[in-house]
């Protein structure tokens, strides 16, 4: 076989698994006590990248006040609460991935766009409620089972 001919590779494919690319145990003990504890900022700040935006431009999307979110930054740590609403929002990342069969470039298309099934509202504008992010979960469930979307 030819050594000059590379397969396709994405742009942008994630490193084994989200989780893995942000450093943050997906289930478990670890799990539970980095949230309970408050995530180090740096979480918050490396999911903003992932996402390809601002860690401003994420507060919004989480409704987080600049104010609350310039104290995060300045302590070094999220609430507890606000560890939940990240840990909610890589779940709904890993599963757009997913759903895109590993391509992160079209699961973050996705994520900030209108979405039918979702009454024409991007993902990632239904992360600060866990009613919310359930019902962006159960979508990504029903396209996987090839349902409409």
């Amino acid at each position: 076989m030819d050594s000059s001919i590379k397969e396709y590779q994405p742009v942008e494919a994630v490193e084994a698994d989200i989780w893995a690319t942000i450093g943050l145990p997906s289930r478990g003990a670890k799990l539970h006590e980095l949230v309970h504890q408050g995530l180090p900022f740096g979480f918050y700040t490396r999911v903003a990248a992932i996402l390809g935006m601002t860690a401003n431009q994420l507060r919004q999307h989480l409704r987080i006040s600049a104010s609350t979110l310039a104290r995060r930054a300045s302590a070094g740590r999220l609430s507890t609460v606000e560890s939940d609403q990240i840990y909610a929002l890589v779940g709904v990342l890993n599963a757009a991935i997913e759903l895109f069969e590993g391509d992160l470039c079209a699961a973050k298309q996705w994520m900030k766009s209108p979405v039918r099934g979702l009454h024409s509202r991007a993902p990632l504008d239904m992360m600060a409620t866990r009613v919310e992010t359930q019902t962006v979960m159960d979508l990504i469930g029903q396209l996987v089972q090839g349902g409409g979307g």
